[in-house]
């Protein structure tokens, strides 16, 4: 049995969520795709100082996750952030955020 099956399953989606946002390359792109306000066709790794083929390894695990799409025309990928996904994490990340703060929950903290 995996241990991480003991815990409920909105825990472990946001411990993946976690997992994947957890490197600075993946902040970065998202980061860059949310400036840029548009799907990007071009090279990503033009911005981010990084190979194109670790830069295609983010975006793959950001695609995974959910958090960007990526559509193919022609030889190019245009990609852009999922707002859906994005919003849903959003929500889960700060409902967890706000269970941790003790002065909601107790009068005093130790």
């Amino acid at each position: 049995m995996i241990k991480k099956e003991n815990f409920d399953s909105e825990l472990q989606e946001l411990a993946r969520f976690a997992r994947v946002i957890s490197h600075p390359a993946r902040l970065a792109i998202l980061k860059y795709l949310a400036e840029t306000r548009t799907c990007i066709s071009g090279n990503i790794s033009d911005n981010i100082p990084l190979s194109r083929s670790t830069v295609s390894q983010h975006l793959k695990e950001l695609r995974d996750a959910g958090l960007i799409q990526g559509e193919i025309e022609g030889l190019k990928i245009n990609y852009c952030l999922s707002s859906a996904t994005i919003r849903k994490f959003e929500i889960m990340l700060g409902d967890f955020i706000k269970m941790l703060d003790c002065s909601c929950n107790v009068e005093k903290c130790c």
